[in-house]
């Protein structure tokens, strides 16, 4: 399973403008406009993991526009990836004063918290993030801070806000895989077989749901029923790292 934090922006108003051609007009561009451009080129090289580059363009676009939260925001996710995480906060922090109702700002930025040891401190910004009413996504930011308790070993204040997630979006995936893995660690398989098969009757398979639905069986001693979790995944997702995981625990057990 995974257990990265989701729901992670990558400037995706940016992104979703598209590809950003130059050209020698760029030369008479106001300092705005050109800092949109090296603003959107940043965000698809810094996606791409081309980071030297993403470097040069976001730097050169907080000259041309200094107070633009999704330059500062995204230089921050770039010198956390370079490892210069005091950057990355003094950026963090920039962004949060020229945007502070900005729920996808407040959501990178706890995910910098949680992924730096600052536990508490993420959670409650997830929190914030998640209660904002113009946030597109607060079951991501409700999982998101059940996920970073959950890191530091804090299980029982994690699984009341992965049951918040669901009950925001009951379709949400990872929320109900984190809640069957709560229950598999507690030594409840029956609790969460129960609750992936309920999940599988309303909704898409995904790869963890179906591989955590096959442990539970097995722990369950169901064959039947871990036949069938196997099956669909073997056949829904035979490429994936699951089905990858599912062929060598069988092969271990057999």
């Amino acid at each position: 399973m995974s257990t990265r934090l989701a729901g992670l922006v990558l400037a995706g108003a940016v992104l979703a403008a598209g590809c950003v051609t130059t050209s020698n007009d760029s030369l008479h561009e106001s300092p705005q406009a050109a800092g949109q451009a090296n603003l959107q080129l940043g965000a698809a090289y810094l996606q791409q993991g081309n980071l030297p580059i993403a470097k040069e363009k976001l730097e050169r676009a907080e000259k041309q526009s200094p107070r633009d939260p999704q330059v500062h925001g995204l230089l921050a996710m770039l010198y956390h990836r370079l490892g210069e995480d005091q950057k990355a906060e003094k950026e963090y922090r920039i962004a949060l004063d020229l945007a502070p109702n900005d729920p996808e700002q407040l959501n990178n930025y706890a995910v910098f918290l949680c992924s730096t040891g600052r536990v508490d401190e993420g959670v409650n910004r997830f929190l914030e993030a998640a209660r904002n009413p113009l946030y597109r996504t607060p079951w991501a930011a409700f999982t998101n801070a059940g996920v970073c308790l959950r890191g530091a070993n804090r299980d029982a204040e994690a699984r009341p806000l992965f049951l918040r997630a669901m009950q925001v979006r009951p379709d949400y995936a990872e929320a109900v895989v984190q809640l069957a893995d709560l229950d598999l660690k507690d030594h409840k398989p029956a609790d969460a077989y129960k609750r992936l098969t309920e999940f599988l009757k309303l909704n898409l398979p995904t790869p963890d749901v179906l591989l955590f639905g096959w442990r539970a069986a097995r722990e369950l001693k169901d064959p039947a029923g871990a036949a069938q979790m196997a099956w669909r995944l073997q056949s829904d997702f035979p490429d994936s790292d699951q089905a990858k995981a599912l062929a060598q625990m069988s092969g271990a057990r057999n």
